[in-house]
């Protein structure tokens, strides 16, 4: 039977002391009805003795201490799920989100702890299937990998919402028979910006096979806390009881970590590193660590987390302890968006540790590793000449720095930046890297087995382009007419 407590002896901003409970648990969700009648939820942060600290999810404002009735439920925050959530918008609780999804509740297969099940290390299994975003950037250079969490590392006013966009859009599984959706979840954003999101994946058709959650700038800050955690659940169902792919993409973790801040504030913990509460590490392992691969089953979880660097810092708390937990970084790089390159990929700072699980023979194909490494060692030579360039001038630089130099301007205006809405398929991103890489001599392909090099660079295409630069390079001779003309 569940009690009704009307002992609530103090309210300060989102939090709620309620006296002499019995029986009550951490994280149970709570039931709060106000003097007029109105209903509101939240739920329990803290259990001492007799008292329970509640956290409200839609604020307090209009409580009354004396009047208000707070009910324990007996259970967590739960999750309705079912197949039906494709193509649907919900808020950070799991209800449709108007104006953006006017349809009735979903009517669900079955009830889920939003915080999921501890999933016991032994039962993982091993990342190493290739998922296609699309980007060049991504599947050439720091390929991403079924069961990777993969972060992006942004700065304000990057274009972090588009490339989050077009990789929801794009994202896709290679093989037959597999089942692939995308799990899509904002926070702490403008509606403008969940405007943009939800447009762009109904013009492009990607919304028929996403679920997304939107959770507001002025939707209570204790919502923003369990959108993440709404989106894994749905994930977790999607992909462990009906054998999908799913990939799931937050944004913004920043906006996710500043209302913990604010939580904690209100609560009055001793605040850790710039005000962030001690335990935001852990509380960021509890949603990282949700992806994955289980062994026996069939689906998988893979996420790309979006944070914002404050001020371009990477040793920002953020930034600093999801590099901890996740396997790599792709990182944004402000310098390439004031050249006009999109995405701005910096592929020399960005990182995949599991890239070379996904790769190769079978998965994308066999010249992927040996491309990889030249192509990385050839950008590395180009950027160290421009650098050059800067401090004596292009004319000092040798003639193979001055291939090199060529080399990485036109990496970066065809390779790194492509369309925002060109979707370019593995083959088509690895023959464009040979295609560049033909711009530099044969000789300086050391990083590729000569058994591959004569493959996709064959011997009778390197004679002629020796040909055609020794013919340019020599002057036509004259004949005698001309020397008896000049006598």
């Amino acid at each position: 039977m569940i009690k009704e407590y009307t002992t609530t002896v103090e309210i300060s901003g989102p939090l709620m002391m309620v006296d002499r409970v019995e029986g009550v648990s951490y994280e149970e969700l709570v039931e709060i009805e106000l003097r007029g009648g109105e209903i509101r939820h939240g739920k329990v942060l803290e259990v001492d003795g007799d008292m329970a600290l509640v956290q409200l999810f839609e604020g307090s404002s209009g409580t009354d201490v004396v009047e208000t009735k707070v009910r324990f439920l007996g259970k967590g925050v739960e999750l309705g799920v079912s197949e039906e959530m494709m193509g649907r918008v919900f808020d950070g609780q799991g209800r449709p989100r108007p104006p953006f999804d006017t349809d009735p509740p979903i009517i669900p297969e079955k009830m889920m702890d939003i915080n999921g099940a501890p999933i016991n290390p032994y039962a993982r299994d091993y990342p190493a299937e290739f998922i296609q975003t699309g980007l060049s950037s991504i599947d050439g250079i720091n390929t991403l990998v079924r069961g990777q969490k993969l972060p992006v590392f942004s700065g304000s006013g990057l274009p972090h919402s588009r490339v989050a966009s077009q990789i929801a859009r794009q994202a896709r599984v290679l093989g037959e028979g597999e089942s692939f959706a995308v799990v899509f979840a904002a926070m702490g954003i403008t509606f403008e910006e969940a405007d943009y999101f939800i447009s762009d994946f109904r013009r492009t058709g990607a919304m028929d096979r996403a679920v997304v959650f939107l959770n507001l700038a002025d939707d209570p800050a204790i919502e923003r806390i369990s959108t993440p955690r709404m989106a894994l659940t749905a994930a977790e169902y999607l992909a462990y009881e009906r054998d999908m792919h799913i990939l799931v993409i937050l944004t913004d973790m920043t906006n996710y970590c500043d209302a913990l801040r604010e939580v904690s504030a209100a609560r009055r913990e001793v605040p850790g590193r710039r005000g962030y509460p001690g335990y935001l590490y852990t509380d960021l392992s509890t949603v990282y660590e949700r992806a994955g691969r289980i062994k026996n089953r069939k689906g998988s979880i893979t996420q790309i987390p979006v944070l914002s660097m404050p001020e371009d810092d990477k040793t920002h708390p953020i930034p600093d302890l999801t590099g901890y937990i996740t396997e790599g970084q792709l990182i944004l790089n402000r310098e390439l968006h004031n050249k006009g390159v999109y995405p701005p990929m910096d592929v020399m700072e960005s990182l995949s540790r599991l890239k070379d699980k996904g790769i190769g023979e079978g998965k994308t194909r066999e010249d992927h590793a040996d491309l990889f490494n030249q192509l990385m060692a050839a950008y590395a030579s180009g950027k160290q000449a421009r650098e050059l360039a800067v401090i004596l001038g292009t004319a000092a630089l040798s003639d193979m720095d001055k291939q090199y130099l060529e080399f990485a301007d036109e990496y970066e205006a065809r390779y790194i930046s492509q369309g925002e809405n060109e979707d370019r398929g593995i083959e088509e991103t690895l023959d464009l890297g040979w295609e560049l890489l033909k711009m530099l001599p044969r000789e300086e392909m050391k990083r590729i087995s000569p058994e591959r090099l004569d493959r996709y660079w064959p011997k009778e295409e390197a004679e002629e382009d020796r040909e055609e630069t020794e013919t340019e390079g020599e002057e036509p001779e004259k004949d005698g007419s001309e020397e008896a003309s000049e006598d």
